[in-house]
């Protein structure tokens, strides 16, 4: 991918919890346009600098700024709320407010702009909810009565509410069989095309990291230790890329032989 500029830019970032260092000298951009992922072990800090990217936590040192301001500032800041309705977040079990119906929890980021009308909100409600292949009957159940794939698209849908530019994917796929997990990868090519999206994701899944990636940031020993294609990352020499990838390596060849995504991918030796 072609940078044009940067939608999130990380410089020289360190986080530290007591004398626990997560992360070292993090430097780290997110092109507009792409999908990037971030992979790493247990422990080596994804979620944490997901959560700085959304300004929810504060590094120890260095910056954070998404589309050119600081990502972590006083919530009544209005750069912060500029960001924040430029942004969409998808949690990983969906995170949708149990007391509240399907429709309510989709409004809830538009009731928050305190400048619609509930006529208006209906409509965006279920225009965002028909995107994501939610029908009009379901939009007054309760969260509990939903499966597992209708809440993953529900709160897609209220990550999308606002029409962000950029959007977070926490293991978006987690907990979804085969066949919804490669459905949901399709709704998010196709919404990302539709919309102009700029995602951010952080997935265990492999299919869901090859289906989607433009570019894998991989976290290991405190560090971004690379950051580029899945062909780039795979020829990186380091014992966390050659064991991630490597175990399931025959997978993809086996699925298609003659067109593996690994013939591309050169294991590092």
């Amino acid at each position: 991918m072609t940078k044009t500029d940067d939608i999130v830019e990380i410089k020289d970032l360190q986080t530290r919890f007591g004398d626990h260092v997560v992360h070292q000298d993090i430097n780290l951009s997110v092109y507009r346009g792409e999908i990037l992922t971030l992979i790493g072990g247990s422990g080596s800090g994804k979620t944490t600098l997901l959560r700085q990217m959304l300004g929810l936590e504060k590094p120890s040192h260095g910056s954070v700024r998404v589309f050119g301001k600081p990502a972590r500032g006083a919530s009544l800041n209005p750069q912060r709320k500029h960001i924040r309705n430029r942004s969409g977040v998808l949690f990983q079990q969906g995170a949708l407010f149990s007391a509240l119906t399907v429709f309510d929890n989709v409004a809830l980021p538009l009731r928050e702009l305190h400048t619609l009308s509930e006529p208006v909100i209906h409509d965006l409600v279920m225009i965002k909810l028909d995107m994501v292949a939610i029908a009009p009957e379901h939009a007054y159940k309760m969260p509990a009565t939903l499966s597992g794939g209708m809440i993953k698209r529900v709160a897609l849908a209220r990550a999308l509410a606002l029409d962000p530019e950029l959007l977070f994917l926490d293991e978006p796929t987690a907990g979804l069989d085969p066949e919804l997990s490669e459905s949901f990868v399709d709704l998010i090519l196709t919404l990302r095309s539709e919309m102009d999206l700029t995602i951010v994701m952080v997935t265990h899944d492999l299919d869901t990291l090859v289906a989607l990636s433009d570019r894998i940031a991989v976290l290991a020993d405190q560090h971004v230790i690379i950051a580029g294609t899945l062909s780039e990352v795979c020829q990186h020499h380091h014992p966390f890329i050659s064991s991630y990838f490597k175990s399931i390596r025959h997978k993809f060849d086996q699925r298609n032989p003659s067109e593996s995504t690994w013939k591309t991918a050169p294991m590092p030796s």
